[in-house]
């Protein structure tokens, strides 16, 4: 079975809906640099149990990154307690694939959610992405995947994106906050898309309720060449 990607940035395979990167606390971190944003925790909590809702999941996958500080804090505590807390009230299971933030996150245990280094799902493994897999099938986040699509008179803009492949899916940050690797301009920084093809990679943009596909990464560089050229 091939999972199925849906426009709210995630995707669902079997009786599970599976999410990337949400990086709870990214706004304290913001705070200490002396930068000030709106705090969107509750923005998120409704977000992910209006997904469960539209699709009727009562189970959920967080592929990596829950929570952003390297070094736990105590706000953070706060705020993932939070979100659990009231996300347990729509899903009956919830599993945390642990991601390269999510030090110091076995606590979250005392809520009855299973933290794991990957997961098996119908034939695919679910792994955060920042080390390598030796995986027949995998689904991972971490990278998160943009592109910076350009139109004829040179005018941009930074959208999250999907990568699928035949055995590979590459999860968007479901963060608001995350804004992604452009593709277009950086190299992947996950090691098991830097051994994937990228070129033959579908690009999916999820835009305002649908899933539009772009076509293959390859082709998708070259149009965009040819417009810079213009």
């Amino acid at each position: 079975m091939q999972p199925k990607i849906i426009p709210e940035k995630g995707v669902i395979l079997g009786d599970y809906l599976i999410i990337a990167d949400l990086h709870i606390g990214f706004e304290e971190a913001l705070v200490k640099e002396g930068k000030y944003v709106p705090k969107l925790l509750r923005e998120v909590i409704n977000q992910v149990i209006s997904i469960g809702k539209k699709y009727g999941m009562k189970k959920l996958i967080i592929n990596g990154d829950l929570k952003h500080s390297f070094v736990p804090e105590q706000r953070e505590f706060v705020e993932i307690s939070t979100f659990l807390e009231s996300i347990l009230r729509e899903f009956n299971e919830v599993i945390v694939v642990r991601g390269n933030h999510d030090t110091g996150i076995n606590w979250i245990g005392k809520f009855g959610v299973e933290v794991v280094d990957s997961v098996e799902v119908m034939g695919w493994t679910i792994v955060h992405g920042h080390e390598e897999c030796d995986c027949e099938r995998v689904i991972i986040g971490h990278e998160h995947p943009a592109i910076r699509l350009r139109d004829e008179v040179g005018a941009t803009v930074k959208v999250p994106a999907f990568l699928r492949g035949e055995n590979i899916v590459v999860l968007p940050a479901f963060s608001p906050w995350a804004y992604g690797n452009d593709l277009t301009l950086n190299d992947p920084i996950s090691p098991i898309l830097k051994n994937a093809d990228i070129t033959q990679l579908e690009v999916l943009i999820p835009v305002e309720g649908e899933v539009l596909s772009f076509g293959k990464f390859g082709e998708l560089i070259e149009a965009l060449r040819r417009l810079s050229a213009l």
